[in-house]
């Protein structure tokens, strides 16, 4: 996809990965609906504020009403709250499984007709390791991001014939909010991951995978569990 001149709707933008991504679509030229559940928190030059929140379906349409010269739409929002799925409070599993899952759906339902009514163009799910590899004490994102991962195959496949490509990014910790507990060296860049995923969208890639861990796990997944 061209990204020059496209027409970009990033989620979660105020913060984290999704302001790397928002930031970085400016500076190669695309106009940018930087959204999030409070657009005043959005303090970057160049980009349209947009409220959306994923976990509101009425503020999923009133978003892509907005945005209706929407031509790639980028599913970056996102919530964990470490809970595991047995033991771990029910409120926080059924509150990751709606941010993450449920809210890149609802938004890629309702942006879809605004993006083909633009002649295509296309999507960008970020998603995980974790959507391969399923700690016990992150089984609730682990979760999130496996549905997440099937569902970018299932949609890819329904909307190629509409004109819009659909590409996934798996990515390990960052150095973001979500991560602020985990030791500095075992982290990604994410201005670096933005870019990655960003010429990964251009080039038209199914998957971008945006560092040595998550490259490993992704070759592993013929073997057995243990040895993954």
């Amino acid at each position: 996809m061209e990204l020059k001149d496209a027409v970009a709707v990033v989620t979660g933008a105020n913060r984290g990965l999704g302001r790397h991504l928002a930031a970085q679509l400016t500076q190669r030229g695309a106009k940018v609906y930087a959204a999030a559940r409070r657009p005043e928190s959005v303090d970057l030059p160049g980009v349209v504020p947009l409220r959306l929140d994923v976990t509101d379906p009425q503020s999923v349409r009133e978003a892509a009403r907005t945005a209706s010269d929407a031509t790639l739409l980028v599913n970056n929002a996102g919530i964990s709250t470490g809970s595991a799925l047995v033991a771990g409070d029910w409120d926080a599993v059924r509150r990751e499984m709606e941010t993450n899952f449920f809210g890149p759906l609802a938004a890629t339902r309702a942006f879809a007709p605004v993006i083909e009514g633009n002649r295509g163009g296309a999507v960008l799910n970020v998603l995980s390791v974790l959507s391969w590899y399923h700690p016990a004490g992150l089984g609730a994102y682990a979760a999130t991001k496996a549905a997440g991962w099937a569902m970018t195959d299932a949609v890819r496949e329904e909307l190629a014939p509409r004109g819009i490509a659909v590409t996934a990014l798996h990515v390990g910790y960052m150095d973001t909010d979500m991560a602020a507990r985990v030791p500095a060296g075992q982290k990604s860049d994410p201005a670096l991951v933005a870019a990655l995923a960003l010429d990964g969208l251009a080039a038209g890639a199914r998957e971008v995978l945006a560092d040595d861990l998550t490259r490993s796990v992704r070759q592993g997944l013929g073997a057995v569990p243990s040895a993954v």
